[in-house]
């Protein structure tokens, strides 16, 4: 298989938390939507086919079952919306309300310091 994140599908996808995963499959999603709201279907297309690739490198990490179980059920609800009937009625309000604590809480992450003696000093 041709992966378009190679480095991550090599073995650093399994290594980020599961909230730095969502963010990074939310970011594509964001992406989606932005192209689609432009009418551009090639770049939609092709946000949408890295953010189903991100999703199954998530579903290949070895996750608990409820946590593959939603990553599963979001993967099928993203080919729905963009592909599909969008027999699920989703929007594009509720994927951004869906992925935007993901950010923040990545984001939060990145900005902590590393060792607590950074926090004392």
């Amino acid at each position: 298989m041709s992966y378009q994140h190679r480095e991550l599908a090599s073995g650093r996808w399994r290594k980020l938390p599961l909230v730095e995963q969502m963010a990074n499959i939310g970011s594509e999603v964001e992406r989606a939507l932005n192209w689609r709201g432009k009418n551009n279907q090639d770049y939609c297309a092709r946000a949408v086919d890295r953010a189903l690739e991100l999703l199954d490198l998530s579903l290949e990490t070895p996750w608990g079952f409820a946590r593959l179980k939603e990553i599963a059920r979001l993967r099928e609800i993203v080919v729905d919306y963009f592909y599909g009937s969008n027999q699920y009625g989703s929007t594009e309000a509720a994927f951004r309300r869906y992925f935007l604590p993901f950010a923040w809480a990545a984001r939060s992450r990145a900005s902590m310091p590393s060792t607590p003696s950074r926090i004392l000093n």
